[in-house]
């Protein structure tokens, strides 16, 4: 691909309050297709790709608190639309003993929820750029926050950049809580599994997705997917990739002792993007994903210190 050319990522960016409730919170910002866009920028930013984040975002100070610090990491903001009448959600955040997480919600005037709304088809700022964008890259989320006519519209735009070549892809997180009912969620996957030439699979969200009993049969299913470069992520166990039919194992890392799994999944792709889209064969981008995964969850926090990942950043093992 011409690497001057844009990544972009569409999604949601929230507020996030790390701590115990009516204890010490700390305030930072987070969301799944953000959390990758940050990733992506540090790791692949340096080497010539153009990653744009694309939301909503109000007109109030914390939206502009937001932008600053996207810009700070290389995140490119062009595509986001400001909406007077909205403002960023909010998440709280709590971590276990074992880094699992649970968590609060403050999004119903999420303005990422409002990205299509109140204007025409075409004229929204990433609709627009449609011409300029080689990759784009939705999840589960971004599908489940938007109602069903800005759905529609994100599905449109999926659909004319695959007619022409670009990349898109499609990342499964998915959150029950998120839909009205299962059916309209697998019917939102579906469509967009039909659409993306990447998809990224969780192999226990597929199986709780397709109500399926056990892992396996999650992995299964999976499997059967058409997306042509499909990745299965099986916690511990070896990735699974497909690329021209055929499917290989990358390994994962082994980590002594995980801190928290925040964005795990979201690091992956980020890593898997860096190494594929500047020449990395599909297995070693897995690999590589699996690095930057098995680094993320022994920090705390979504977005982890930039310092705490330089080697990474600057390992150009895998780039053809």
């Amino acid at each position: 691909m011409n690497r001057s050319q844009r990544v972009v990522l569409f999604g949601e960016c929230m507020l996030e309050l790390q701590g115990e409730a009516f204890g010490t919170l700390r305030q930072t910002f987070g969301g799944d297709t953000l959390n990758t866009a940050v990733y992506l920028s540090r790791l692949a930013g340096p080497r010539g790709l153009d990653v744009q984040y694309a939301t909503g975002l109000g007109e109030d100070c914390l939206s502009d608190g937001l932008l600053s610090r996207w810009h700070a990491e290389g995140v490119g903001t062009e595509l986001v639309r400001r909406i007077p009448s909205r403002v960023p959600g909010m998440y709280m955040i709590e971590v276990d003993a074992h880094g699992e997480r649970r968590f609060a919600y403050w999004r119903d005037t999420s303005a990422a929820k409002a990205y299509f709304d109140g204007v025409a088809p075409g004229a929204t700022p990433l609709e627009a750029a449609v011409d300029t964008i080689a990759v784009l890259y939705v999840s589960g989320i971004s599908l489940a926050i938007l109602p069903a006519a800005g759905r529609e519209r994100l599905f449109a735009l999926m659909a004319a950049l695959r007619a022409r070549g670009a990349v898109v892809a499609f990342d499964n997180n998915y959150r029950p809580r998120l839909w009205p009912v299962v059916a309209a969620a697998r019917d939102a996957f579906a469509q967009a599994f039909g659409l993306a030439t990447i998809a990224f699979v969780t192999a226990d969200d597929h199986q709780a997705l397709l109500g399926l009993h056990s892992l396996d049969e999650g992995v299964e299913a999976a499997r059967a997917l058409p997306t042509p470069e499909l990745v299965i992520k099986r916690g511990s166990a070896p990735t699974l990739v497909r690329n021209d039919g055929r499917w290989h194992d990358a390994a994962t890392v082994p980590v002594a002792r995980v801190v928290d799994t925040t964005a795990a999944g979201d690091s992956f792709a980020a890593g898997y993007l860096s190494r594929r889209l500047l020449g990395a064969s599909a297995v070693d981008a897995a690999r590589f994903g699996n690095r930057v995964a098995a680094r993320v969850i022994q920090h705390p926090g979504a977005l982890i210190r930039r310092e705490a990942m330089t080697d990474l950043i600057e390992d150009a093992s895998f780039i053809a």
